[in-house]
């Protein structure tokens, strides 16, 4: 009787190279229309966003702080969020415009 790792090597019964990496190249596939796409494609808008910021504009900060433009910079942009009161932020600290309520 010939043992079963003799008729595993003696039929060739080993998986092709592609046939072993098939479910890792499935697992990015998945990871790259599911995480990264859709990330880089909210980075590129939101840069879009940034870029495109105008006098009297209403942004949010990461910070949580909600501010009208007043003056922009090539890096930073002059927020006004109070009466009197203007602080310089980065363009980088801004995570969008700002949603106007109807209340």
């Amino acid at each position: 009787m010939i043992p079963d790792f003799a008729l595993f090597v003696a039929t060739g019964g080993a998986p092709s190279g592609l046939i072993q990496f098939l479910p890792l190249i499935l697992i990015g596939a998945i990871f790259y229309f599911l995480l990264i796409a859709p990330e880089r494609r909210r980075r590129k808008q939101l840069q879009a966003t940034v870029e495109a910021l105008k006098k009297g504009d209403r942004v949010l900060t990461q910070g949580g702080v909600f501010g009208d433009v007043v003056a922009t910079e090539p890096t930073t942009v002059i927020l006004q969020i109070a009466d009197g009161v203007r602080v310089k932020v980065t363009k980088s600290s801004i995570t969008g415009l700002a949603e106007e309520s109807t209340s």
